[in-house]
């Protein structure tokens, strides 16, 4: 059974190969994540949102079809990010807490199990001709996996902006450190509420 979206015929795949998804759908199943938002993982967006000084953040997990945003913060803060917004060039978009799997960025966090830093994703021609570069007016991307203690990348923690970041060691280090964080708040879950 394939785990991929369909894709229409001659499109590059840019989305890579996620052999992982089924074990990572079990995991938060179990863990009760991915199917809700939760005003703890909203918080959780806004500090990362107000650390890295973004419009928008985001605590995604991925299944076989889709992005989930179970923490969200966006520029209006009203809606928890559901609704029309304006990119930089004042075009209306609409955001909601879904997206397909090959738009963004965190899937390929997911699947590399490691950080990724696009100060200018118009730098990388494989991330420049994503769906929400054009769609949201996304410029820049950092995000980092969350490894919990299976191994398994349960998703992603991630900041946005609509302009070239300059992130450096810095932004990297600090959205390491914070996806360890959450990670470890999500395990305690666990061990807390015996799931």
């Amino acid at each position: 059974m394939s785990h991929e979206p369909s894709r229409p015929a001659g499109r590059l795949l840019l989305t890579p190969q996620d052999k992982d998804a089924p074990a990572r759908v079990r995991r938060l199943r179990g863990l009760g994540l991915g199917e809700r938002s939760e005003p703890a993982l909203d918080a959780f967006a806004d500090r990362l949102a107000h650390v890295a000084s973004v419009p928008y953040s985001m605590v995604n997990f991925i299944d076989e079809r889709q992005q989930f945003f179970a923490g969200l913060h966006t520029p209006d803060g009203g809606a928890r990010g559901v609704g029309p917004l304006a990119d930089a060039a004042g075009n209306e978009f609409e955001l909601s807490r879904y997206m397909a799997r090959d738009h963004g960025f965190c899937p390929h966090v997911v699947v590399r199990r490691k950080a990724l830093v696009l100060e200018d994703v118009c730098d990388y021609p494989r991330f420049a001709g994503n769906p929400v570069v054009d769609g949201f007016g996304v410029r820049s991307y950092l995000g980092a996996p969350l490894l919990d203690r299976s191994g398994i990348a349960l998703g992603t923690i991630c900041v946005v902006d609509t302009e070239p970041r300059p992130w450096g060691r810095a932004g990297l280090e600090t959205i390491k450190a914070l996806a360890a964080e959450l990670t470890g708040q999500l395990e305690r879950r666990e061990e807390v509420h015996g799931i």
